[in-house]
């Protein structure tokens, strides 16, 4: 009878009539989006495609024999994916034999592309590691997977040791560490032993090899100091790990040395 008591007969109705709107509308953003995958989801690609294009982001590469399902989803779904990357100025590499893709730098005379992939140092060590692997991995065409040993790498890597023992082996640890984790191009397949990734073919390409090759035959030969090597820099998401440096000077890295110290204080920690 009084106003009180009137609004609380009525107050439970407007309290459904708002919750049931509420409803409603969450209802019409999924109707009118059948691919969102949440209220408000305005994103038109499958959930898998999703998180497919996440992970060649995130890097460094997807692999089919790694992640069947999100292979599958880029090879079903390829052109949306690669649009998608596009609209960040971003390439996708797919090796359809060995099943794996990555994504890199657009290159283009057209526009300036910005850089939209994080760069990555590496040391003198890092690199003629990658070097060997690589060698390794096309001495062996055909083979499906080349298992290599941690101490068969390391010892091709002897002729490059500069200083005390400890120090070189903990510099090698290091490195191996870095291709397992960073770079993911090595994967254990056994006490000491270990898988290198097709990947390691387009870390490095063939004129960048001859260049280094070259200036690390002269550092094996005693002719060049190891000092004088580096920039490890790949902002375009493969291509162009390393710059070779001739003469005292660096190509692209005025701080190489500073890379390089920081490296061995990671290795230390």
């Amino acid at each position: 009878m009084s106003p009180t008591h009137h609004d609380n007969d009525t107050a439970p109705a407007e309290v459904g009539v708002a919750s049931a709107k509420e409803s409603t509308d969450s209802a019409d953003d999924l109707s009118h989006n059948p691919s969102g995958l949440w209220s408000g989801d305005t994103g038109t690609l499958g959930e898998r495609t999703r998180r497919v294009l996440l992970e060649l982001l995130k890097g460094p590469y997807v692999s089919g024999t790694q992640a069947p399902q999100l292979w599958a989803a880029l090879v079903a779904d390829e052109g949306l994916v690669r649009s998608r990357l596009h609209d960040l100025f971003l390439d996708l590499v797919i090796d359809r034999v060995d099943e794996f893709a990555f994504t890199r730098k657009i290159v283009t005379d057209e526009i300036d592309a910005p850089a939209a992939v994080r760069s990555e140092r590496l040391t003198f060590l890092d690199t003629a590691m990658l070097l060997v692997l690589r060698q390794l991995l096309l001495a062996a065409p055909g083979e499906k997977r080349v298992i290599v040993d941690r101490e068969e790498v390391y010892e091709r890597l002897a002729i490059y040791r500069t200083g005390d023992e400890s120090t070189f082996q903990r510099n090698l640890n290091g490195a191996w560490s870095r291709m397992s984790n960073r770079l993911r191009v090595l994967h254990k397949a056994g006490e000491d032993r270990f898988e290198i990734s097709p990947m390691v073919k387009f870390l490095i390409d063939e004129d960048r090899v001859r260049e280094l090759i070259a200036v690390y035959e002269r550092i094996a030969a005693g002719e060049t100091d190891t000092g004088e090597i580096y920039d490890g820099k790949s902002d375009d998401g493969g291509d162009s790990i390393a710059e070779a440096v001739v003469d005292n000077t660096v190509t692209d890295a005025s701080d190489a040395d500073s890379d390089i110290d920081a490296d061995t204080e990671e290795d230390d920690a």
